[in-house]
């Protein structure tokens, strides 16, 4: 085990929760994995098995599914399963079977309990209640969704007076299988291509036949509290396959039967089983065109912020890797060992609806020049396919193709250093941003030994500390006079607040700072305002109240993107107040204010540390 511990090590180094954990605390735990290497078709538990540990998916994948054999979930590499069964009377409650060839670690069950006892991130990430350890939640659970989160988007719409051979191109055109009928915003009926078919040209009637002549009058409906189960239920029961979504007479959407289909295909352990076996930067990109609908869907789901967040960070993380297979497949073997690196949100596994690329690589110490275009046509082939696949080069450069990124772990050192000891305004945007960093794929020791020396260096100094908290409290929360919001003034987005930079940006600050003065390794914004109150860095009061600030202002963010795409519209950070309800209002208010009480309380360190 001595010699497997390391490895061990370095790969927790990179798994939420464990990154969470205090880095002696971390090495103990890594210590106490078992390792297996299992070839594929292994069944490693079956229903009703006892259940002694947690496993954890080093690499392969793992399937687990239900009593009747139906599909559960697809593990990839830093998931977990196992723990629903162990946390339920020690026996399995499904099947787990590897899919190929996989090295497992598994975690007496004890050790987890420890864990989930004494580190609130454990116990948040394991006890949720999901089969994959927290992630999935509740996202594949269609019977218990409101037909409202299930609408796709605003319905194309005919009359009474337009004519069949209108009504087929429009559900030519927008790839629809039906068309309600209204009157004003009122449903009178709906016409299907089977209603075409059989009452139209069946019928011998002629292209100008008015849809008032073919149409179901009076159709089935449903109001947008109704459950998926009705959904279900009612479309059974009665053999249609379109539902209108119907309030006081006027019409709102419509449920298909595709967009029942649509909703149990997309599952983010799918996505990321297709990333990882895809060969091309088309292959890639036709998984992370899903990923606004697995937002909606996730969302639909009430999923946490950060379980939404961290599932679509884990497709962004597994494109990163697999383009890296690819660009390794087509320059050859890598010189000398090396790690990719994010930052910024996907760095802090908060990836949303909208992302570009931030990125770097470290390149062990003994590269030489020759070695150089190497990695420059590393980098330029991955950043190149994320872009392609909707990562979005950064407008700052702040990526591996810019040569200052792509550097031998010396060189990092000596940023850093340079950073902390003078701490120009750049000098501090630039720390910023790179202490956010989390290994990707390569070496996870380059980073490990760098973030260590760094942590440390940079906690002791009192002017770069001081320096980094003037740089947190930059962005204030958009508060107006009067109980109101500072909204944009004008432009596109006029009478709208920017919820990424004047709401989750302040409290990302913030946690940087105390993940800074703690020499808190997590990236993750989450984990180090958690880790933050565990060291007493922040008193339990002020942590428990911007937690639950961040978790509003989070969670409102991502149900706005979601609301964006059910429209049928890009999602974006943009949120109009008025949209809200009072209620909401309120208490988006109360968070933004309590954002505002805490950076001002960390101002106040300045004056000491300077």
């Amino acid at each position: 085990m001595a010699d497997v511990a390391p490895k061990v090590l370095d790969f927790l180094q990179s798994v939420h929760p464990y990154d969470t954990l205090p880095q002696d605390e971390l090495a103990r735990v890594a210590s106490c994995f078992d390792r297996s290497e299992v070839p594929a078709g292994t069944v490693i538990y079956s229903e009703g098995d006892p259940i002694t540990g947690v496993w954890l998916v080093k690499s392969g994948s793992v399937e687990v599914t239900d009593g009747n054999g139906a599909l559960v979930s697809i593990l990839s590499p830093r998931n977990s399963f196992g723990e629903r069964g162990l946390l339920r009377e020690g026996r399995a409650v499904t099947t787990a079977t590897a899919t190929s060839d996989s090295v497992l670690l598994c975690l007496p069950g004890a050790e987890l309990r420890h864990l989930i006892a004494n580190f609130p991130a454990f116990e948040r990430f394991f006890t949720r209640g999901s089969p994959s350890g927290g992630k999935l939640g509740r996202q594949n659970d269609l019977a218990t969704l409101k037909v409202a989160d299930l609408m796709a988007r605003k319905p194309i719409s005919a009359t009474e007076q337009t004519t069949a051979q209108d009504a087929a191109k429009m559900m030519r055109d927008k790839h629809i299988s039906c068309v309600p009928v209204v009157d004003g915003e009122r449903l009178v009926g709906i016409v299907t291509t089977r209603d075409l078919s059989g009452r139209v040209l069946a019928e011998g009637r002629g292209p100008d036949t008015l849809l008032s002549e073919v149409m179901t009058r009076e159709p089935l409906s449903l109001s947008p509290q109704s459950l998926g189960s009705d959904i279900l239920h009612m479309m059974l029961e009665h053999r249609i396959g379109h539902l209108p979504v119907v309030r006081d007479g006027k019409l709102l959407g419509m449920i298909t039967q595709t967009d029942l289909t649509r909703f149990q295909a997309i599952s983010s352990g799918q996505l990321v089983r297709d990333a990882s076996v895809a060969e091309t930067y088309a292959d890639l990109a036709h998984v992370t065109e899903a990923i606004p609908q697995l937002l909606l869907q996730l969302v639909g789901a009430h999923n946490a912020h950060e379980v939404v967040t961290r599932l679509i960070t884990d497709i962004a993380d597994t494109v990163t890797r697999r383009l890296l297979k690819l660009a390794e497949a087509k320059l050859g073997p890598p010189p000398v060992p090396y790690l990719w690196a994010a930052c910024g949100s996907q760095g802090r596994q908060e990836q949303t609806g909208v992302s570009d690329q931030d990125n770097c690589i470290i390149i062990d110490d003994a590269v030489t020049p020759d070695d150089m275009p190497y990695f420059t046509d590393l980098a330029r082939f991955v950043s190149d396919g994320l872009d392609a696949t909707g990562y979005f080069y950064c407008p700052g450069d702040m990526m591996a193709t810019n040569p200052r990124w792509c550097q031998p772990a010396k060189v990092w050192r000596r940023y850093f250093q340079g950073w902390i000891n003078t701490p120009s305004p750049e000098a501090q945007m630039l720390a910023s941003v790179m202490f956010d960093l989390r290994p990707i794929g390569g070496q996870v020791s380059l980073f490990r030994d760098l973030q260590e020396e760094t942590l440390q260096k940079a906690s002791k100094n009192s002017i770069f500390v001081a320096h980094m908290i003037s740089n947190s409290i930059k962005h204030a929360p958009p508060l107006g006079l009067l109980r109101g919001f500072a909204t944009i003034r004008s432009g596109e987005y006029k009478n709208h607040v920017d919820m990424k930079l004047g709401g989750v940006v302040p409290i990302t600050d913030l946690a940087r700072v105390y993940a800074l003065r703690g020499r808190i390794s997590a990236a993750n914004t989450r984990a180090r305002l958690l880790a933050a109150e565990e060291q007493g860095i922040i008193s339990v009061s002020g942590a428990r109240d911007l937690i639950e600030a961040y978790d509003l202002i989070a969670n409102l963010r991502l149900e706005n993107q979601a609301n964006l795409v059910r429209m049928g519209r890009k999602p974006d950070n943009f949120l109009a107040p008025s949209d809200l309800s009072d209620f909401e209002r309120s208490h988006l208010r109360d968070a933004f204010v309590v954002v505002r009480t805490m950076q001002s309380a960390v101002g106040q360190l300045v004056g000491t540390l300077g």
